[in-house]
């Protein structure tokens, strides 16, 4: 058995971090595995107090997040690892209630700043995922971790959209 009781210790000592309202999901890059992590954000989402139009933005932008690293970071599917992180944040002295999600990929990475949606006026199929999460969700960043690959943390604000996501036209300027 390789890892053994140092392993185990280690994997308990990582989950110090996590409470009951954070959610780890690891999975290969593949989009057959989406199905998964789309119900875990739905149930997430609602639970956290979203309205039905707030849990499809969110669930939508996590889809484009998903299919974004798959293509862009891995080269399209393949057995690579996708961690994805669900975290209820509660309403706080500087916070709003809402859902924070953390997609970490470990492929090629890239400048965060060279991340951005195509222009809209361009009519062509494709290359609209960067536009849509950054219109369903209040926060986008992207950054390199040290030890490769690309982390995007997006967070949605509770009763943020009333509803006028990327389905109704919404859009949010970003820089």
């Amino acid at each position: 058995m390789t890892g053994g009781f140092e392993e185990h210790k280690t994997r308990m000592a990582q989950r110090e971090d996590i409470s009951a309202d954070q959610v780890e999901i690891r999975l290969a890059a593949d989009p057959a595995c989406l199905c998964v992590v789309r119900a875990a954000v739905q149930k997430a989402a609602e639970m956290s107090g979203f309205d039905e139009h707030e849990v499809d933005d969110v669930t939508l932008a996590l889809e484009e997040a998903l299919a974004n690293a798959i293509r862009h970071s891995y080269g399209g599917p393949c057995e690579e690892l996708i961690v994805v992180k669900l975290r209820k944040v509660p309403p706080g002295r500087d916070q709003a209630a809402g859902l924070e999600i953390i997609v970490r990929d470990f492929g090629r990475q890239v400048d965060p700043q060279e991340i951005k949606g195509r222009d809209l006026e361009e009519v062509r199929p494709g290359g609209l995922g960067v536009h849509i999460i950054q219109s369903s969700m209040d926060e986008v960043e992207y950054t390199r971790p040290a030890d490769g690959g690309m982390q995007l943390r997006m967070f949605k604000v509770v009763g943020s959209s009333n509803g006028a996501g990327p389905r109704s036209g919404h859009d949010k300027s970003y820089d």
